[in-house]
């Protein structure tokens, strides 16, 4: 499939095979990464909890920022396959 641009900006051949890897990954691995890894613990979510510590100014510690990119990292993915899919279905 060819790469339709959504808008006037050039994209690098690497940010081109990103975006193309990451429009491969299957939806239920993605989904499955998120209900998983993004949520747990599940008692409080620790992607909730380190949320709110970045908006109240108190994440501050390097285990805070790893956590926060940890759990973090599947839903940045879900969003990113999400974005890329409906501006190429367009």
């Amino acid at each position: 499939m060819e790469w339709k641009k959504p808008f006037p900006v050039s994209l690098a051949p690497t940010s081109m095979a990103l975006a193309d890897a990451i429009v491969g990954l299957p939806w239920g691995g993605v989904v499955l990464a998120c209900l998983t890894l993004g949520l747990a613990p599940f008692t409080p979510p620790h992607i909730v909890e380190k949320l709110g510590m970045l908006f109240a100014g108190k994440l501050v510690k390097p285990i805070d920022w790893f956590d926060l990119v940890l759990h973090g990292a599947p839903w940045a993915v879900l969003m990113m396959k999400a974005g890329l899919q409906l501006t190429r279905a367009a």
